[in-house]
């Protein structure tokens, strides 16, 4: 056990203290606490506007770039979507190829991947570069030279397991989620020994207390024992065991409390009329402990998810004061349209509010601690899916399934106390219908059709500031499309994402007046980051149209029908973007 913690110290001590390192990138999310925050403040709202392209790299590949690159000691580790190409390139020389990774695996994992071919990014620890692939095998890459250190499998292909996530190390383990509820894959969250890539532990979305890793006398749902197989008791017979729930978003983790926090998908299948009951856990924030993965408490959005709002959108971790005292707080800004600021300790609800106005499936959410539907939304029935059956169409449902957000994650700027939040403006027509399961094939169970919310302008996208304590927007910038870009926020009162017509844009944090954009070569979904390197600050940023929001335009769709309804409802990209793969790297004019 001594030797067991002291190895677990090395190895958290290698990623803290190169997180410490604002100039440095070892994880997406650029700390542990998803705030997407650096300290870097050589570009400021006054001199942003004089930014100019350093150099750009071409990925060699067509699809949707998700995710950002990492730098580290000078080399920056580059990923593609599908085929899941690793490139080392050398700062010191504007991006020359020090080696590349090209993995081997079957084209036919393509087709269970449900919105596009991406992959959001890799991951550093203990000299070397980690990689999920699409085919949710696991790899270990020597960071100076690209050799496989250790390769895993973590799903099954052929059962619809699939993979866009990135992964995390934690202390001496690698936290690893898995994509496949559109295919009634049963969603986990796994541990793997970062050694050697042995499974430390595997917790399940849905199922028994053993395999979710619940303790049902102490695991709690908004202060309360959650009970003996809570999952099990809200899915009708063995439903369950394709109950979805997949962890494919981003994960958080605090190192004072030893919490990993992160958030389950939909249930299988789209139909709700085949799942009656709450469906535990999907659309559900989890709180585990990252030694053993007990879960010490969940909260879940969306009972029996009616609408597709995986529950997956990162957790942002901050320390502020409410009424009068510092708490440690986790901030949530779900699909289904609502903000939800919690107690990370406890999971106590504090703030749920629509930081999306349009939004009809639910009035609020309940806040009255006496209440014994107390954290639960409440429902308009005019909007709900399964009233009248299957088979029907039902209309005008606000956020559209899509989401007043999706996985593109915010940022948060303690200068201001606010987070810069990518949204879209989306409503659907919805209708579900019968859907039999068998292993590998599409589990969905609806149509959808996508669409500007009535009686607007046409537009479907926001850049905006939230207030997490207040529950209110602080400023809004109105966007033609989706924001399907992740922000990033700065020390020098700059705040930068981008969009799918494929503009970087950087604004003023305080009052989000625009300082800066560029247009690149493609559409921008890709998550904005910036490093240090020679004395200069860099902005970095991936374009190449694609993901759920460009699926029409990255696979060449031409079914009104098809991307799950968003062919027809991002038609209009075409006018303005194109296919690419390109990083584009920015710099301030001048010497450091």
């Amino acid at each position: 056990m001594l030797l067991l913690g002291a190895a677990e110290a090395r190895a958290n001590d290698d990623v803290l203290r190169r997180l410490a390192d604002p100039g440095t990138q070892v994880i997406q999310t650029l700390d542990y606490a998803n705030t997407r925050y650096s300290r870097l403040d050589k570009i400021t709202a006054a001199n942003v506007g004089t930014l100019q392209v350093a150099w750009t790299f071409s990925t060699g590949v067509l699809r949707g770039h998700e995710g950002a690159p990492l730098v580290v000691d000078g080399v920056m580790y580059v990923h593609t979507p599908f085929p899941n190409i690793v490139y080392a390139l050398d700062l010191a020389h504007d991006g020359r190829i020090l080696w590349k990774y090209e993995p081997q695996q079957s084209r036919d994992v393509a087709a269970i991947m449900c919105c596009d071919l991406v992959h959001r990014g890799l991951a550093y620890a203990e000299g070397m570069v980690f990689l999920q692939q699409a085919d949710t095998t696991i790899v270990a890459l020597d960071a100076r030279t690209g050799a496989v250190r250790w390769r895993v499998a973590n799903g099954d292909p052929r059962q619809g397991e699939s993979n866009t996530a990135t992964v995390m190390p934690v202390k001496d383990k690698l936290i690893v989620g898995i994509a496949g509820a559109e295919f009634g894959a049963r969603g986990h969250l796994s541990a793997y020994n970062l050694k050697d890539g042995t499974l430390a532990w595997r917790a399940y979305s849905t199922g028994p207390d053993t395999e979710m890793r619940i303790d049902p006398d102490r695991t709690t749902e908004l202060g309360k024992p959650v009970g003996k197989d809570s999952s099990l008791a809200t899915w009708e017979g063995e439903q369950w065991r394709m109950g979805g729930g997949a962890p494919w978003g981003w994960f958080a983790y605090d190192p004072a409390l030893n919490l990993v926090y992160y958030g389950s998908a939909n249930p299988g299948t789209w139909n709700p009329s085949q799942r009656p009951g709450d469906n535990k856990w999907s659309n559900a924030i989890f709180a585990r402990d990252a030694n053993t993965g007990m879960a010490r408490w969940v909260y879940q959005m969306t009972p029996h998810d009616q609408w597709d709002y995986d529950g997956v959108n990162e957790m942002i971790l901050t320390d502020q004061s409410v009424d009068g005292r510092t708490r440690p707080l986790l901030t949530h800004f779900d699909r289904n349209g609502f903000a939800y600021t919690l107690d990370r300790v406890t999971g106590d609800l504090l703030v749920a509010e629509k930081f999306d106005p349009e939004v009809n499936w639910a009035s609020g959410i309940d806040m009255d601690k006496a209440s014994p539907t107390y954290g639960r939304p409440i429902l308009d029935p005019k909007y709900g899916t399964e009233a009248e059956g299957e088979d029907v169409t039902y209309s005008g449902i606000c956020p559209a399934a899509i989401g007043a957000k999706n996985q593109q994650p915010a940022a948060f700027s303690p200068l201001t106390s606010l987070f810069y939040v990518p949204t879209s403006r989306l409503c659907m027509d919805y209708e579900p219908f019968h859907v039999d399961y068998a292993a590998g094939q599409p589990y969905v169970g609806a149509t959808l059709t996508m669409y500007p919310p009535p009686g607007g302008d046409g537009q479907t996208g926001r850049f905006i500031a939230w207030d997490n304590l207040k529950g209110r927007v602080a400023w809004s910038v109105p966007e033609r499309f989706s924001v399907w870009s992740g922000a990033l926020a700065t020390a020098g009162g700059v705040v930068f994402y981008g969009t799918l017509e494929g503009y970087l844009k950087a604004v003023d944090a305080a009052t989000g007046k625009e300082l800066y954009r560029f247009k690149t070569p493609s559409g921008i979904v890709g998550n904005v980051t910036t490093y240090a390197y020679g004395g200069r600050q860099y902005i970095a940023v991936l374009s190449g149209i694609g993901g759920w929001a460009g699926i029409g335009l990255a696979a060449g769709l031409s079914d009104p029908n098809a991307g799950s309804g968003a062919k027809d409802a991002y038609a209009a990209l075409s006018s303005y973007t194109a296919l690419g793969g390109q990083l584009t790297v920015f710099v301030l004019p001048g010497t450091p």
